[in-house]
């Protein structure tokens, strides 16, 4: 089970409440640069980690997960932009992605190796690149599949707002419901994610990032 204990419980979930709110709100200077530091640093702690899982893939993929080592796919980023989100492959090859926004996942194309590389967030290591290019940070809203967010803006209220901070390899949403589906599961992640921005600091970070090591060393991931 993750650690799904609110961070927030004086906050409202209701994402009209929170647009509202929170509208004009902007995180400080001191926090952003901060941030950034912090993200540099992890970046630093955390690429002798990809190197070395990396080559260890480089020969098991031959065998186990055959074909590319890295995967490259269009998501939505901050202020709605899109950019090229990297991740070490899971799934068997395909030309196109044909599942739909509110579809399940393609569990079928996600190859044995390539589950234990998503329990462990292993695969989300090349991410790291996304950091040094600002795409990313280490926390924050996680970021969709380009086609699927666009569907979301129009169908889940205060969607687009849950992109005025720079999308995270992990956050809030991530450690406190997991991996979600559908359209009641996009709900629930906007809600936290408008949490996470209305309060977001460096506390909250920190926090955010011990749930998200706990959920690792658990291999809680999917």
């Amino acid at each position: 089970m993750l650690d799904s204990a609110n961070l927030f419980p004086d906050v409202a979930t209701n994402p009209e409440v929170l647009i509202g709110d929170y509208a004009d709100l902007k995180p400080s200077r001191f926090y952003l640069i901060w941030k950034r530091a912090f993200d540099l640093t992890g970046v630093l702690l955390l690429l002798p980690i990809m190197l070395i899982v990396a080559a260890v893939l480089i020969v098991a993929n031959r065998r186990l997960n055959p074909g590319p080592l890295f995967y490259s796919q269009k998501r939505m980023g901050h202020n709605c932009e899109p950019f090229q989100a990297l991740k070490f492959r899971t799934m068997l090859s395909s030309s196109e992605i044909t599942r739909g926004a509110y579809d399940e996942l393609e569990h079928d194309r996600i190859t044995p190796f390539g589950k234990f590389l998503r329990r462990t967030r292993l695969d989300e290591l090349p991410q790291i690149i996304n950091i040094l290019r600002r795409d990313m940070s280490l926390i924050g809203p996680r970021p969709d599949y380009y086609d699927h967010a666009v569907v979301y803006i129009d169908t889940v209220h205060g969607y687009r707002e849950r992109h005025r901070m720079r999308p995270g390899i992990s956050g809030y949403a991530q450690v406190r419901h997991g991996y979600i589906e559908g359209i009641e599961g996009v709900r629930s992640k906007v809600s936290a994610d408008l949490q996470y921005i209305s309060k977001a600091s460096i506390l909250v970070d920190l926090k955010i990032t011990w749930r998200t090591i706990k959920v690792v060393a658990g291999r809680q991931g999917m």
